[in-house]
C-alpha cells in the first residue's frame, strides 16, 4: 500500500468574499475535512472544556481572547487529525497564530480569495433576511417576489446589523488591517496562492484547477468539478 500524502491548507478571505461557498466546494471535490475555527470555538464553549470556559470568560467581559488561548484551542481540536487532510477556515488571523500553527503542522497552501471591497459591500448591503426561518434574499440576484416580504410567509424582511453599510465598511477595514501581515507571512514562506475576481463561480474553477495539481490523485473525489 502506497504512502498517502496528507495535504493541509488554510483559506482566507474577507467577510462576504464567498469563502464559505468555496470551502464547501473544496470539501466536496477533494477528500479533506473543512474545519471552521468558529465551529471549533463554539463546540469547546458548549462542551465547557477548560479552554472553552476561559474563552467564554473573555467574551463575557468584552475582552479580546488572547492569541495563545485561541491557538491552543484550535491546535487541541486538530489533534486526532494527524492522518487527515484538512482545510482550515477562520484561523490563523494573526501572525502569532500562524506561527503557533506552523510550530505543529506544515501548511502546504494558503488560498486567499481577493474580492474587491466594493463588490463585497454591494453583496452584503443588498442582503435581506427572513429572521424566523433564516431565508436569505439578495436584492440584486435573488430578490423576493414582493419587495421587502418573505416569499413563503409574506412576513417582513430585515437587514442584519452586520449587513448595514457602516458595519460592513468597518468590518472590511478591520479585516484588512488584521490580515495583511498574515498574508505577508505566508507569502514570504512561498505557500500563498491568491485568486482574484468578483464572482465566486468564476473564481472557483481556478481554485479547483490549482488544488487538482497540488493534491494527490487518491484524495480527489470522483466525478466532482
Amino acid at each position: 500500500m502506497g504512502l498517502q500524502t496528507v495535504f493541509r491548507a488554510v483559506i482566507m478571505g474577507a467577510p462576504g468574499s464567498g469563502k464559505g461557498t468555496v470551502s464547501s466546494r473544496i470539501a466536496q471535490s477533494f477528500v479533506l475535512k473543512h474545519l471552521s475555527s468558529g465551529d471549533m470555538l463554539r463546540a469547546n464553549i458548549e462542551a465547557k472544556t477548560d479552554l472553552g470556559l476561559l474563552m467564554k470568560s473573555c467574551i463575557d467581559q468584552g475582552q479580546l481572547v488572547p492569541d495563545d488561548v485561541i491557538s491552543r484551542l484550535i491546535l487541541s481540536s486538530l489533534r486526532g487529525l494527524e492522518q487527515s487532510s484538512w482545510l482550515l477556515d477562520g484561523f490563523p488571523r494573526t501572525v502569532a497564530q500562524a506561527e503557533a500553527l506552523d510550530s505543529v503542522y506544515d501548511v502546504d497552501s494558503v488560498i486567499n480569495l481577493d474580492v474587491p471591497f466594493q463588490t463585497i459591500r454591494e453583496r452584503l448591503t443588498s442582503r435581506w433576511v427572513h429572521l424566523p426561518s433564516g431565508r436569505v434574499y439578495n436584492i440584486d440576484f435573488n430578490p423576493p417576489k414582493k419587495p421587502g416580504l418573505d416569499d413563503v410567509t409574506g412576513e417582513p424582511l430585515a437587514q442584519r446589523d452586520d449587513d448595514s453599510p457602516e458595519t460592513v465598511s468597518r468590518r472590511l477595514k478591520d479585516y484588512e488591517r488584521q490580515t495583511q501581515p498574515v498574508l505577508e507571512y505566508y507569502r514570504s514562506k512561498g505557500v500563498l496562492e491568491t485568486f482574484s475576481g468578483t464572482e465566486t463561480n468564476k473564481i472557483w474553477p481556478h481554485v479547483h484547477a490549482f488544488l487538482t495539481r497540488k493534491i494527490p490523485g487518491n484524495q480527489q473525489a470522483v466525478g466532482k468539478a
